[in-house]
């Protein structure tokens, strides 16, 4: 075993005279092999690993030196003021290049100090390169996929290295950027149409995918407060969730369990968002809101367990906002919604706790306690549909009355010391009762 830690290897290597040779001469001209269009995807992997090596050294003279081919080459890149310019295979293959590089040193940013270099170099002198790159190239992956890729690498706050002093406004300026990218690619991407025979994942679905990843990042990095685009009437936020939703409603909820990584980043987004968004998810439109809780309740059922999970957690915090509403005396704009929801959707919660019910009572799953999580709330604030339910249970076991008799107790365990709230003891004591109770139901069905 190596005696020295991976930043004292660093140190040592950086007294080699090659390897200050590589770090001071390490653009295509000395390296050709980043010319080569098979190895494009490797250009992100060689500088990330060549800034490890140079962010071992504390001091920001050598990363300045270390970034002046980007400098110069980003500059020449904000200079094409035409449109047919920037637009041009020369500009593309560039702008390409440059994404990856990019990309390979953000990555490699471990600290808040070798981040807030990184971040200083590129806002806001060359952010407005990639928003133009975003409107230009919106229809070609070879371009929006590496810098989707980007940016969500730049959000991402890994070893809390995005954490700014009190005073500083980045945070917010990040994601304001972060923001108008994924506004700049998806108003765009939704009214553009497949060219016949395209691939749907390389052409399409894989930018939506990326563009939930960046904005999940980005919403659950803690160093933006979300009430300050509100409170001053920036619309980055709400711009950005209206076209992520968009996003998702164009895509059949079929196609999103088809295909792995899509799957993973919707559910995810979707979540992270009823957890911490879920008043702006309530003012939707109610078909809007029914295609997100039928995606939901077919997530429930895939024999992914985390997707499942994270379904059930994304349930519970929409059932617990419902309850907290409904129990709530004072009139408010959420409310009022909810109650427009439910009005033109009468089964919106209802249907979410039958097919809860149905799988807890009468199928084998591995996550029984997260599947339980929002059965509480739904029981609390469908409690007819709940009575309906048992009885309707009840009645079918008519041939046995032993087994009705069984039953009605089973259920009674069921919410035995339950009171009318969501408190966690209440929660506990709830899920300690769901597991006796589908002990008692597998054992008579």
């Amino acid at each position: 075993t190596c005696p020295y830690s991976k930043l004292s290897r660093g140190k040592l290597l950086l007294k080699l005279e090659s390897v200050h040779l590589v770090l001071a001469n390490h653009t295509s001209a000395e390296f050709p092999f980043l010319d080569v269009a098979a190895n494009s995807r490797l250009r992100t992997t060689f500088y990330c690993t060549l800034c490890k090596l140079l962010f071992s050294d504390d001091q920001a003279g050598p990363f300045k030196a270390f970034m002046k081919p980007f400098t110069e080459l980003m500059t020449q890149l904000r200079e094409q003021s035409s449109p047919e310019q920037f637009s041009s295979p020369q500009v593309c293959v560039a702008l390409v290049g440059a994404l990856r590089d990019l990309r390979g040193i953000v990555a490699a940013c471990s600290s808040r100090r070798t981040y807030t270099l990184f971040f200083e170099w590129i806002y806001p002198a060359f952010t407005p390169v990639f928003q133009r790159a975003a409107m230009t190239y919106y229809a070609m992956p070879e371009v929006t996929t590496p810098l989707l890729k980007l940016y969500a690498e730049l959000v991402y706050n890994k070893a809390q290295r995005l954490t700014f002093d009190s005073s500083s406004p980045n945070g917010i300026l990040l994601f304001r950027d972060a923001s108008a990218i994924v506004v700049a690619y998806g108003s765009r991407i939704l009214d553009h149409q497949l060219p016949a025979g395209a691939d749907p994942y390389a052409q399409r679905l894989k930018g939506i995918c990326l563009c939930m990843v960046l904005l999940t990042r980005a919403l659950s990095g803690n160093y933006v407060n979300f009430g300050v685009f509100a409170l001053y009437g920036d619309r980055a936020l709400s711009d950005c969730l209206e076209v992520i939703i968009k996003l998702c409603l164009s895509l059949p909820t079929e196609q999103i369990l088809s295909y792995t990584k899509v799957c993973k980043a919707y559910f995810t987004l979707m979540e992270l968002l009823m957890r911490n968004h879920t008043a702006t998810l309530v003012e939707l439109d109610t078909p809007v809101l029914q295609h997100i809780c039928s995606s939901l309740q077919a997530g429930l059922k895939s024999h992914e367990v985390a997707i499942s999970s994270q379904c059930a957690a994304a349930l519970e915090h929409l059932a617990a906002f419902h309850f907290a509403a409904a129990t709530d005396d004072r009139d408010s704009s959420v409310k009022a919604a909810l109650a427009a929801h439910l009005s033109r959707e009468p089964e919106l919660f209802s249907s979410q706790l039958a097919v809860l019910l149905n799988m807890i009572v009468f199928e084998d799953c591995a996550n029984q306690w997260s599947l339980s999580r929002p059965l509480l709330a739904l029981i609390l604030s469908n409690p007819s549909y709940f009575a309906s339910w048992k009885a309707s249970i009840v009645q079918q076991q008519a041939a046995s009355p032993e087994r009705q008799q069984k039953l009605t107790a089973a259920f009674e365990r069921l919410m035995a010391d339950v009171q009318n709230s969501l408190e966690a003891k209440n929660r506990d004591r709830f899920t300690q009762n769901l597991t006796v109770f589908r002990h008692d139901a597998k054992s008579l069905f």
